[in-house]
């Protein structure tokens, strides 16, 4: 069954925002003064939640309103194997909702490059997997 122009449409909206993301939370580094690595660690999330769920738009799975990166792996397939991969993503979560509020945790600067290399990960082994489901990327 052939994709639709506007499935097409969607899954390159989610990779978009995702690529947005990553550029964000690689580019956060560069600041003069402190870098705010708290939002560095939650945009590294959001690339790779944003990555996940355009896999699953791409294989027509409802896309759940979560941050919950080991559930959207879950979704994912883990029959795929490539999933299976990327099991250190799942620490991800926890920068979804956690660090964005006063009062919790601080991220430390390794924490945040860790997120970033994490987070790239999943990006590549989406936008890999997306191909060979014959989306075109950027």
């Amino acid at each position: 069954m052939s994709r639709t122009r506007e499935a097409t449409k969607v899954i390159s909206q989610w990779v978009e925002h995702a690529e947005q993301d990553m550029r964000l939370a690689k580019h956060a580094f560069k600041l003069k003064s402190s870098a705010p690595y708290k939002l560095i660690a939650y945009h590294a999330q959001q690339c790779a939640e944003k990555y996940l769920k355009a896999y699953l738009a791409c294989k027509r799975v409802d896309i759940p309103y979560t941050h919950n990166i080991s559930l959207l792996l879950e979704l994912c397939g883990p029959s795929t194997g490539w999933t299976e991969k990327l099991e250190e993503a799942k620490s991800l979560t926890f920068y979804a909702v956690t660090t964005r509020y006063p009062g919790k945790d601080k991220v430390l600067k390794k924490e945040a490059v860790q997120a970033v290399e994490t987070a790239n990960r999943v990006r590549l082994m989406a936008r890999k997997m997306l191909r060979q489901e014959g989306i075109t990327l950027s």
